[in-house]
């Protein structure tokens, strides 16, 4: 049976007027006007502004910012913004872009501090904006999740080198807030690191630790409960968390070593309770008990707890040397005194969504450091942290249901890819979207709840 379905042959031609394509990059626009974050930048970077400079750096770095959020992964991206100044506004040139870059490096923490104080006064003004929706609003926990993860690199730049999973790249140090369900997260800082770095240097985890605590409001700095691997299971780490002057809640992975499994093999069955799955239901086959009372932790913090889990694998998984008996463990130590271990432990395993958002900053520009020096590249670790908050923000003060929760690629695919038309008249620029696109309806009505917060 053949097909009779016929298209029409389409000729192209590269004459039209008034037409704009990445329509929905006016989101990222109106939360940098609402936020204040370019102002922001502006101001911090005033100092680096030639006398005769005809683009202000902080211009610069914002359309650096929204570049990556619509998907680049390279400085010369930012001539997707320079296409449409009526969107976007005067775009600086490649030289220009990239002289800004190697004198900021150069500066090194100066510029980098600037940056970051930019980076926190908006965020205090997003979360202001955002009312109840803002992390921790309601009085609960504000999780902030530590996790590492490997940058490949493919030329000889600064600091590369042979990494522990036997590439060859980076192993940059990263601190999320987590929105919580139904939400996505923001990222708060990421260190970056020779690709050799340990996975659990305790400098650097309190480093980092240091730089996304600078980020929060300093009403929710007392709300924060700080989460990772076991990577950050070390003396130092955990002594820093539990200092009573930081107040500070944690959840810190442990590895499971001699002692933690004689206590495990000493657990009687009566003392395992059922665990939860991630939606706070209880799941066969996994249980979680107390080892706290059974271990030596003199030289831990004091009013440390240590948690277990024990369950089945699945079928077909791997069994490690750590299993014991047929059964996979996990533990992790915590300053909470209540509440139920199954709470606390899928409190903890919460953690993994730490995952998507290492995945997403990789969408948005971490998966490739495009540039030689290493404080290149740590700028751009930034740039690419603030398109990482920049697309958060948007989402907490502009989209309603799941789509606060859409990823970049699908915000990508369904709201900036949207092509537009500009439209003159009554001394006023209108931005008109096809009638047959189906997010339409979203993007507009998104718009406009921008469009009516005052600047920040």
């Amino acid at each position: 049976m053949n097909n009779t379905a016929r298209r029409p042959k389409i000729t192209v031609s590269a004459d039209g007027k008034g037409l704009v394509s990445q329509a929905g990059g006016l989101l990222l626009a109106e939360a940098l006007r609402v936020t204040g974050l370019g102002r922001g930048l502006s101001a911090g970077l005033a100092r680096w502004r030639a006398p005769r400079a005809v683009h202000d750096p902080g211009k610069i770095l914002s359309d650096l910012v929204m570049t990556l959020a619509l998907g680049g992964d390279c400085l010369a991206d930012v001539a997707v913004l320079r296409a449409g100044p009526e969107l976007a506004g005067p775009v600086a040139s490649d030289p220009v872009v990239s002289r800004l870059i190697s004198a900021l490096a150069a500066e090194g923490p100066r510029a980098l501090r600037a940056v970051r104080q930019a980076r926190a006064a908006a965020r205090e003004r997003a979360w202001a904006l955002a009312g109840d929706r803002a992390p921790g609003a309601d009085g609960s926990l504000i999780p902030v999740d530590i996790d590492a993860t490997i940058v490949l690199a493919h030329s000889e730049k600064e600091k590369a080198a042979p990494t522990w999973k036997k590439t060859y790249g980076f192993h940059p140090l990263a601190a999320f807030a987590d929105h919580g369900a139904g939400a996505g997260g923001e990222a708060l800082a990421i260190l970056l690191r020779a690709g050799n770095a340990g996975s659990n240097t305790a400098s650097e985890h309190v480093e980092v630790a240091r730089l996304a605590l600078a980020q929060l409001p300093r009403r929710a700095r007392r709300q924060v409960l700080i989460r990772t691997d076991s990577g950050g299971g070390t003396h130092e780490f955990l002594a820093w968390l539990a200092s009573p002057g930081r107040r500070l809640h944690y959840s810190v992975g442990m590895t499971l070593t001699e002692e933690m499994q004689e206590a495990i093999l000493a657990l009687p069955d009566r003392v395992w309770e059922p665990a939860y799955d991630a939606g706070g239901q209880v799941r066969p086959g996994a249980w979680v008990a107390e080892l706290t009372g059974l271990l030596d932790l003199g030289g831990w913090p004091a009013g440390m707890r240590v948690i277990v889990r024990k369950e089945r694998p699945h079928p077909g998984a791997q069994l490690r040397f750590t299993d014991i008996n047929g059964h996979r463990f996990t533990a992790f130590a915590t300053g909470t005194r209540r509440g139920q271990l199954a709470d606390l432990e899928l409190r903890h395993r919460r953690r993994a969504r730490c995952e998507d958002r290492i995945r997403n900053a990789k969408d948005t520009g971490l998966r490739n450091l495009p540039l030689q020096g290493f404080d290149q590249n740590q700028l751009w670790c930034e740039l690419v942290a603030m398109a990482s908050e920049l697309t958060a923000w948007m989402q907490m003060l502009a989209l309603e249901g799941p789509a606060r929760a859409w990823e970049p690629k699908r915000l990508r695919l369904r709201l900036f890819s949207a092509a537009g038309r500009l439209v003159r008249g009554g001394r006023r620029l209108r931005l008109r979207l096809s009638a047959t696109w189906p997010w339409a309806p979203q993007l507009t009505a998104a718009i406009t709840r921008l469009h009516a917060y005052a600047p920040g």
